[in-house]
């Protein structure tokens, strides 16, 4: 075997791979944000859960995506701990999808593939045909891939040291811990299960090991999502070891079976798979992994439960902590996620932005009550986290993110850089109420009545504004347009009002200011809170929204 041939065989390695994550990030973009809303939706019951697990990683092409997904959603909230055993099942079942279509052995038709991708990807404007072109670029590249390792491994055949060699594997615990590291590696136990599905069809290993080999494959796909959950909180880390978990029992029973029955077992994927080796390793493939999931099903609690004796404890975060909650610095996170993570880190920093709007008025009324520390120590958490969402933000950009959640990026950055704004203007009412304290300037009854009034109507419109943000739901636009209508209403005649009693002397120029700029103040805290509402609002809704209003 020449130089030559091993530069074409890793060549070949490489089209394989990079097909196969083309493939993979494509199908994610074009169906992930759909999919992702119908893995929320039904992963109530573990067995539908299970199901829903199947179709989406039949659909993606990847385990491990949507493992990482699983965690990820348990380590937003989007998914409590007990919703993700099922979606982790189905997952392991769905996997084998991938096996089974490299069994074809499509390499005949796979330039076809290529050619209709490139053009659609090349030739056309709309991102919808772009990213279905790149799936079947990336479908074709994998199977061109396939053709060229298995035309050099014909040349291995030649090879007898190398032949004996790989027939010499024989010891099941080195079929295992080779699945595994291979896995470990590539990241997907698919690209693992094609090659030996494609090394055993040319004769280089004998069959029996293969089995082996796949329980091995089986644990090495666990380590993307044990390296996600790494800095998740704790039940996202429970997550990520019922995966692991569920996949080294699983193994361990099968593993058992095998060394009791290996021959008689083999003999019979072989007699099924009509003497078609590499279609008796994908049918094993698939059998291994569903014989799991009717074994373990029953048990799902009990690997639940045994979670939190690994990942004991929960997460405590010290009162006066600057930290992120669902997202964080040096995190893996799928594409697919990465823009629910920052909605809700978003939501996050806007009830503590609301919060120091309240506390900031409560204490500007009544100086002597509150304590403006604590509206300052709020205020430094909301631009830590304003800072950190926009870098992260910045990051997501640069994925290969859906394409339904490429359109409200730009959104999102407005958001943070809204409610950052609505903080400025809580530390300013602080402001104003430490100058009134310590030079004790006085307001009348009436102008305290009137501004708490209207911080009410603002901090009304906040709840509405956020609720609409958090669920992309046109549900409170209407009170957010009567609300934005009545603050800017009662500004004018506050500020009217105001000038009144100015003239009148019936108020100092310094108090007077400070009052005019408060309800000023509140105005454009009202403005924020209309922009947040709107930000990323499907534009659909919108045209049915301005429709409605003409």
């Amino acid at each position: 075997m020449s130089i030559t041939n091993v530069i074409s065989l890793f060549g070949g390695l490489g089209l394989f791979l990079f097909g196969m994550k083309l493939m993979s990030d494509g199908l994610e973009q074009v169906a992930g944000a759909r999919m992702r809303s119908i893995l929320e939706f039904f992963t109530k019951n573990r067995f539908v859960g299970m199901m829903v697990g199947i179709i989406f990683t039949g659909i993606i092409q990847s385990s491990n995506a949507t493992t990482v997904m699983v965690v990820s959603f348990v380590n937003s909230g989007l998914m409590k701990l007990y919703q993700a055993p099922g979606v982790i099942l189905g997952a392991n079942i769905g996997t084998t999808v991938t096996g089974q279509l490299i069994a074809f052995n499509l390499a005949d038709i796979a330039p076809l593939f290529v050619i209709v991708g490139a053009v659609m990807y090349m030739f056309f404007d709309r991102q919808g045909v772009k990213k279905i072109g790149i799936v079947l670029l990336g479908f074709g590249i994998l199977f061109m891939g396939l053709n060229i390792m298995g035309e050099e491994m014909t040349s291995l055949q030649k090879a007898p040291q190398v032949v004996q060699l790989l027939k010499s594997i024989s010891n099941p615990v080195l079929g295992i811990l080779l699945g595994f590291a291979v896995t470990a590696v590539l990241q997907s136990s698919s690209a693992t299960v094609g090659i030996i599905i494609l090394m055993a069809s040319q004769g280089l290993l004998e069959f029996p090991i293969c089995f082996f080999m796949i329980l091995g494959c089986n644990m090495g796909c666990c380590i993307s999502a044990m390296l996600v959950s790494l800095n998740a909180n704790k039940d996202a880390k429970r997550a990520a070891w019922v995966h692991l978990l569920f996949n080294i029992i699983g193994s361990l029973v099968i593993f058992v079976i095998l060394l009791i029955a290996l021959q008689p077992i083999a003999d019979l994927f072989l007699r099924m798979s009509g003497g078609n080796i590499g279609r008796a390793v994908a049918n094993a493939h698939t059998l291994i992994k569903v014989s799991e999931v009717v074994m373990l099903f029953p048990f799902m609690d009990g690997i639940v439960k045994l979670t939190y004796v690994l990942v004991p404890g929960e997460d405590v975060i010290p009162e006066d902590a600057h930290k992120l909650k669902y997202i964080g610095s040096g995190k893996a996170i799928s594409p697919a996620t990465a823009v629910i993570d920052v909605i809700h880190e978003l939501q996050h920093m806007g009830y503590l932005a609301k919060a120091n709007i309240r506390a900031s008025m409560e204490v500007f009324c009544h100086p002597e009550k509150g304590t403006i520390e604590e509206i300052y120590e709020r205020e430094a958490y909301i631009d830590y986290l304003n800072r950190e969402i926009t870098d992260y933000l910045v990051q997501a950009n640069s994925l290969d993110i859906p394409m339904a959640d490429q359109k409200i990026l730009g959104g999102l950055f407005h958001v943070a850089n809204d409610i950052e704004r609505i903080g400025d203007h809580a530390e300013n009412f602080a402001d104003s109420a430490k100058h009134r304290l310590e030079q004790q300037l006085p307001l009348s009854e009436k102008a305290v009545r009137q501004i708490q009034e209207m911080t009410e109507m603002v901090l009304q419109q906040l709840d509405f504004a956020f609720d609409m943000f958090s669920h992309r739901s046109p549900e409170h636009m209407r009170e957010i347009m009567e609300l934005e209508d009545a603050v800017d209403e009662k500004e004018r005649r506050l500020q009217k009002a105001h000038v009144k009693r100015l003239s009148k002397g019936k108020c100092t120029p310094e108090a007077g200011m400070l009052y005019s700029d408060a309800i000023s103040g509140l105005e454009r805290v009202a403005d924020h809170a209309t922009n947040i509402a709107f930000a990323i609002l499907q534009p659909d809704t919108l045209d049915e929204l301005e429709d409605e209003e003409e």
